[in-house]
């Protein structure tokens, strides 16, 4: 049985592991799969019974509360932090993000959009800085563990950490991409495009207006990244045809960098997505840490603890304060495709009140059968 140091490393390891690599241990290299069964063996140890659960469940919620803390930001800065600024703040600390004023003639003008408030956040200037608050809200998850799991030793708490660890995720995703769809308004107009489909010619005037302030790179799902090509088959180059061979799609557009953004699901049945695909994102590269467009703030620790269900089954609950804002630019473009814009359902058809929806024809032949 590992003690509480070593089960959190693994913990924290097997929490942000990619599941096609592999991992050092003491000297010794291991597969995902190995680890993650590693992880699922010492918990056991820990809260396989009801009896080893009850004693022992505040050093397993511990344990989570401590792996949340350190993983959740990494992941969100790994996912997001091309365009994203995150920062963790301590319990009752103001979420203050700065940057400092730069004179230009090609100065971008700056809004603030927090899309739980759906407000307008005037910056606020103090000497050579423009600072701003970041309010920050509850956000939470909840895995539940039933009471016969507990006596027939079926309680998989590897499992559980992972869905926990899953849907906080994808909880601040989705809050990163209501956030910049919630600013759209206050791009100028000639920065915003929407149309059924990828129109080649706009999206290189887009191009065109963010290369004015830096090189651009693009941000997309797979879904829209696939439509991203030239429209005349004549230009493929046998090294673009390649590319879309093996990839599915182009892996720059142009010369563009193509940023594809991770994409998740709202439940364990893969059938509505996270992120909605229809929006495009083409923002200057190296402006620096303070000029990122959104913000992401976290505030204080996680909390873990559970709730008791009549059938006496067990939700393990998770607390965590998060803010999210988009701070829009007059150098920020976005190109919407009508056709994917909404399309949050993993299998669609055009008609979206016939999404998900199998029709079954009978056929007769001509004898009647």
């Amino acid at each position: 049985m590992l003690d509480r140091a070593n089960l959190l490393t693994l913990m924290k390891t097997v929490s942000k592991a990619n599941p096609s690599a592999s991992y050092s241990y003491n000297g010794e290299t291991y597969s995902y799969d190995a680890l993650n069964e590693t992880l699922r063996r010492e918990l056991n140890e820990y809260a396989g019974t009801w009896a080893q659960y009850r004693e022992n469940k505040h050093f397993i919620f511990s344990l989570i509360e401590e792996t949340l803390n350190d993983i959740l930001p990494k992941k969100v800065q790994e996912a997001y932090g091309m365009f994203a600024e995150v920062k963790t703040y301590k319990q009752g600390e103001k979420p203050i993000f700065r940057r400092k004023i730069v004179s230009s003639r090609i100065r971008a003008k700056q809004f603030i959009t927090r899309v739980g408030l759906a407000g307008v956040y005037e910056v606020f200037k103090l000497g050579g800085e423009e600072s701003f608050e970041v309010p920050t809200s509850a956000i939470g998850g909840a895995a539940q563990i039933g009471f016969e799991e507990f006596l027939d030793g079926r309680a998989d708490w590897a499992e559980l950490v992972q869905i926990v660890m899953e849907g906080m995720d994808e909880l601040i995703y989705e809050e990163i991409g209501a956030a910049l769809k919630a600013s759209l308004n206050q791009l100028p107009g000639n920065n915003y495009h929407a149309a059924p489909g990828f129109d080649e010619d706009a999206f290189d005037q887009l191009i065109n207006i963010a290369s004015a302030y830096g090189e651009p790179v693009i941000y997309c799902t797979y879904e829209f990244a696939v439509k991203m090509v030239p429209q005349d088959a004549w230009r493929y180059t046998e090294g673009m045809k390649a590319e879309l061979w093996n990839n599915g799609r182009l892996l720059d557009y142009k010369g563009k960098k193509v940023i594809i953004l991770p994409q998740g699901f709202t439940d364990e049945t893969n059938s509505k997505k996270v992120v909605d695909p229809g929006y495009c994102w083409i923002i200057p590269a190296g402006a620096g840490g303070n000029d990122k467009p959104v913000k992401v703030a976290f505030e204080g620790d996680t909390l873990v603890d559970e709730w008791k269900n009549h059938d006496w089954s067990r939700e393990i609950q998770v607390y965590k304060k998060v803010g999210v804002v988009c701070m829009m630019t007059n150098n920020i473009c976005c190109y919407v495709d009508t056709k994917l814009k909404g399309q949050m359902n993993t299998w669609y058809l055009t008609n979206p009140d016939i999404q998900n929806t199998v029709v079954v024809t009978n056929i007769e032949d001509a004898s009647g059968n």
